[in-house]
């Protein structure tokens, strides 16, 4: 067994990534926005390095009328029949955001549940102002009747789809699995994990994205807390996985604890999990990389309640692009 104090932190990086990756951590909340596009440019050389896995990629699938009402595929190789569908919803405090931010992030998440034998999703919705509460629920109830409608045709499971919310993309999947107004639209979702997700609204001095919790909810904080997923949460019915990172956005570790401790009092405990030394976004876009720790812990929840997931290690580095 590995001493503790020998354990390299973020083994996929080179030395000077990784002393990157370590310095802004404890001051990730001083600039969210600089230290986020440093995150983005580390992980992207790091998946741009990794080989193809012979993933078959179908994009830009509309959902809905709208243009961000839009979804991409990526098949596992083979020819596998009633696959588990994992599907990924970016975060970008209700304002902004994509599917594609970068190159590889987000898509490197979807990508690796296909490496593993999933279909992979990568979920784009509607955004604040234009697009209020609940809207982003409402997009992700309209891919999720895509994908059941339409999973037979690419090899997917209509009875064994996973959601994964990542920021405000967790709040709209909360919302989804919760809200009353939601009530008897999720069948078919097997398991739901929510990473760094707002579970709840304010406008603390402190919240850098409170602008983006008024552009969705409302100013009315009353309207904000009664449609914040805080409000729904004893109303979880299926599985939960909820993640943080060390190094948070203010407040959301706070928010994650009391979200998992509301649905654990209605009979439902979720597994909750810190993602030691990752921040706000290297929380997902590592995943895929050789930092296997929170990778495979999420592989085996995905597995455990779609139960068709095979081994599959963390990807090796070679020469050669994903694809």
């Amino acid at each position: 067994m590995t001493p503790l104090s020998l354990l390299t932190p973020f083994p996929e990086l080179d030395p000077a990534q990784r002393a990157a990756m370590l310095a802004l951590g404890p001051d990730w909340a001083g600039d969210i926005q600089g230290n986020r596009r440093q995150v983005c440019e580390i992980y992207d050389a790091v998946h741009d390095a990794l080989p193809a896995h012979g993933l078959r990629a179908v994009p830009a699938q509309a959902y809905g009328d709208d243009p961000r009402q839009q979804l991409d595929l990526y098949l596992p190789p083979g020819d596998g029949a009633a696959r588990p569908i994992v599907v990924f919803v970016h975060g970008g405090a209700f304002l902004r955001g994509s599917k594609d931010a970068t190159p590889h992030i987000y898509a490197n998440v979807p990508k690796r549940f296909a490496r593993a034998g999933c279909i992979g999703v990568n979920l784009e919705y509607r955004l604040a102002p234009q697009a209020p509460y609940p809207a982003g629920a409402e997009d992700v109830a309209a891919a999720v009747d895509w994908l059941r409608r339409h999973a037979a045709a690419w090899g997917g499971d209509p009875r064994r789809i996973v959601l994964i919310g990542h920021s405000a993309g967790g709040s709209h999947v909360a919302t989804y699995l919760t809200d009353p107004r939601f009530q008897g639209q999720a069948d078919g979702v097997a398991a739901a994990v929510l990473i760094s997700a707002r579970l709840d609204a304010d406008t603390l001095p402190g919240n850098p994205n409170a602008a983006g919790v008024v552009a969705y909810y409302g100013a009315d904080p009353a309207q904000q807390r009664r449609h914040a997923p805080m409000a729904h949460a004893g109303a979880m019915a299926v599985p939960l996985m909820i993640a943080v990172a060390e190094h948070e956005n203010p407040y959301l570790d706070l928010y994650a604890l009391q979200y998992a401790a509301r649905v654990t009092a209605a009979g439902r405990m979720p597994r909750f999990v810190q993602v030691p030394k990752h921040n706000h976004t290297s929380i997902v876009a590592h995943l895929g990389c050789a930092d296997g720790g929170f990778d495979a812990t999420l592989l085996d929840f995905v597995a455990a309640h779609t139960a068709a997931l095979p081994p599959s290690p963390p990807a090796a580095f070679a020469p050669g692009r994903s694809s």
